[in-house]
């Protein structure tokens, strides 16, 4: 075989070079032969022998040799080392060159010799980009799509997978397909040949690819890709097919046009189905199908429209359905359900119907479950249900009185941030306008340490902010001494006053009100830590600050006229000239900050 092949690629630079054109055919039929017996190996010595450079005259002649040249650049392009050679040998324009012709045999060997330059291959790509390969062939699968000839078929195989390796990872060539209209024709292609195992495949690949583009979505959504995907989902038996669906869905879902678009198509039923048909498995690709399957579910409730459609008004059998996974014994189904109900619970008429018909001991059922060793994506996921159906002021009261803030308390032992961040959220939702219970949980002197250690959480950016707000929500919605005693005795004045710097102004304004209920209730026993959180310092800075709005100058201001009866607290209200910037003050733009700058003044000078 290595003489035969030496041989011929010997007689083949001899016929090459002077034009004939039988003995190149019987050369070419021996490379050919080599290839298929050990592609590598024949690859390596074609390079060794300088055949390539001699490959752009014979793909030039076009003749009946044509599609054999082609198709040995197919073969040799299988082998990594081989495709930045054939850039160099400058074979790209010849063979792109080649795809206008009309030769069905010649499109189908050039489109693979290109498809396999092209992958994974920066040079393949750029050569094919700056021949315009891209553009004919998207022209060709266009002109092509409507014929269902097996023949055609299989070219238009070869071509969607060369646009595929021509474009995979890599966003400029993507958006480039994107921009010639590829998308319409491949869904076009999707609908003509769904019988076409190999082309259906292609496709689906080549939608993977495109759908992780944000600029895809729009074009995506013009099309009836949603009904295609459905059709072709619902005929499919095996595990592979399903995912490679599954893997299209998820990107294209994250659309909220599309996400309407495949609810109208049916497929939160093909969710359902898949979930009931695997839900009892313990297959490794069962329990992947049921992951995906109820992942997707959720991810079609974040669309406003679709959510609602699914809620019809609390009585959708897909929303009874969903409920019905809370009290499964699947995490995965758990999970899902409660993240199902967090997003049902996106305004407050699906929130109050849903608190009406008793889906919150539902969730304290489900959490209950797991207080020890406990799932935590569960956990974080039915907290995250109850903060959102707290949110309506008439849930409050009854969800306090279902008991959510006692099983809540259960996870005050968490280690796990996003639980702590979600449980804090939940508490600071349920005690809004509500005082009892505020003072209920404002005296429990175990949450109160806990909030205070956590306000300290430098590392989680989120569980230190909603710390820092529970406990000043705890004294504004209270109003209580006992509170304002709980709060100052573990140690959460300090924490307050840092707040006051806060970067957020809403955080700013709640601490200003919480520290101001503290010096007006309790200012003897809270003297101490506002002295040594340098509460007039701050203050003092809030006013001076020219970026500070106009409710965090009027607040600063009602604090300071609250301190002053601590006789050290006055002394550095004096010693920092606090009457100058409060003077300024009067002539503010905004009247209410103006009025308190007078008054304020007054006060000072009673005072001083």
């Amino acid at each position: 075989m290595a003489d035969n092949l030496s041989e011929a690629l010997k007689t083949l630079k001899l016929s090459s070079a002077d034009g004939a054109s039988d003995s190149v055919e019987g050369c070419l039929d021996c490379l050919l032969k080599a290839l298929a017996h050990n592609n590598v190996e024949t690859s390596e010595k074609i390079q060794e022998m300088g055949v390539l450079a001699m490959m752009p005259a014979l793909l030039s002649a076009q003749n009946s040799c044509t599609p054999k040249v082609a198709n040995i650049i197919a073969e040799v392009a299988k082998n990594e080392f081989m495709r930045s050679p054939c850039v160099e040998a400058g074979l790209i324009p010849p063979l792109v060159q080649l795809l206008n012709c009309k030769d069905q045999e010649i499109l189908l060997q050039t489109g693979r010799a290109l498809g396999n330059i092209c992958y994974d291959s920066h040079e393949g790509r750029s050569a094919v980009d700056a021949a315009g390969g891209a553009q004919i062939v998207a022209e060709h699968i266009k002109s092509l799509a409507e014929s269902t000839d097996p023949a055609t078929g299989k070219l238009l195989t070869v071509f969607c997978g060369m646009l595929m390796n021509y474009s995979n990872d890599n966003d400029s060539l993507q958006a480039q397909l994107i921009s010639m209209g590829v998308i319409p024709t491949l869904v076009r292609l999707l609908g003509v040949h769904s019988q076409n195992t190999a082309l259906t495949e292609m496709c689906l690949i080549a939608f993977g690819n495109l759908a992780e583009l944000e600029s895809s979505k729009e074009q995506f959504a013009s099309t009836n890709i949603a009904e295609e995907l459905v059709r072709l989902f619902r005929k499919q038996v095996e595990h592979e097919k399903k995912e490679m669906i599954f893997e299209v869905l998820a990107p294209l879902a994250e659309n909220d046009v599309i996400k309407l678009q495949l609810v109208d198509a049916g497929l939160v039923e093909c969710l359902l189905e898949v979930v009931a048909q695997t839900v009892d498995s313990d297959r490794e690709e069962d329990v992947a199908q049921l992951k995906t399957a109820s992942d997707l579910m959720v991810l079609l409730l974040l669309g406003d429209e679709s959510m609602q459609k699914l809620f019809e008004g609390g009585k959708g059998s897909v929303f009874q359905r969903v409920l019905s996974w809370v009290p499964s014994n699947n995490h995965q189904l758990q999970l899902a359900g409660a993240l199902a109900i967090a997003n049902f619970a996106r305004n407050d008429g699906n929130c109050i119907h849903m608190v009406d018909t008793g889906i919150v001991q539902k969730l304290l059922e489900l959490l209950d479950r797991h207080v020890e060793e406990g799932n935590v994506t569960v956990q974080h996921a039915a907290l995250s249900a109850l903060r959102n159906l707290a949110i309506p002021v008439v849930n409050k009261s009854k969800m306090l009185l279902a008991g959510v803030s006692d099983v809540v308390l259960k996870f005050l032992k968490s280690e796990m941030p996003p639980v702590q961040f979600k449980l804090l959220g939940t508490l600071r939702m349920l005690i809004d306008t509500q005082a009892d219970a505020a003072e209920q949980l404002g005296t429990n002197t175990k949450l109160v340490e806990r909030l205070v250690e956590w306000c300290e959480a430098k590392d989680h950016a989120g569980v230190m902010g909603e710390s820092n707000r529970l406990l000043s929500a705890l004294i504004r919605h209270s109003k209580s001494k006992d509170v304002v005693r709980t709060v100052i005795q573990g140690g959460g004045v300090k924490h307050l006053v840092t707040m006051a710097t806060s970067e957020h102004m809403i955080m700013q304004n709640e601490a200003l009100v919480a520290l101001g209920l503290i010096a007006a209730l309790d200012l003897d026993c809270a003297e101490k830590d506002f002295v040594g959180a340098n509460l007039v310092q701050v203050l003092h800075k809030l006013l001076t600050d020219e970026h500070s709005a106009p409710e965090i100058k009027y607040n600063s201001m009602i604090l300071i006229c609250s301190i002053m009866g601590s006789e050290p607290l006055h002394k550095e209200v004096q010693s920092l000239a606090f009457i100058d910037v409060v003077s300024n003050l009067r002539s503010h733009e905004n009247k209410t900050v103006a009025h308190q700058a007078s008054l304020t003044e007054q006060r000072l000078t009673a005072q001083s």
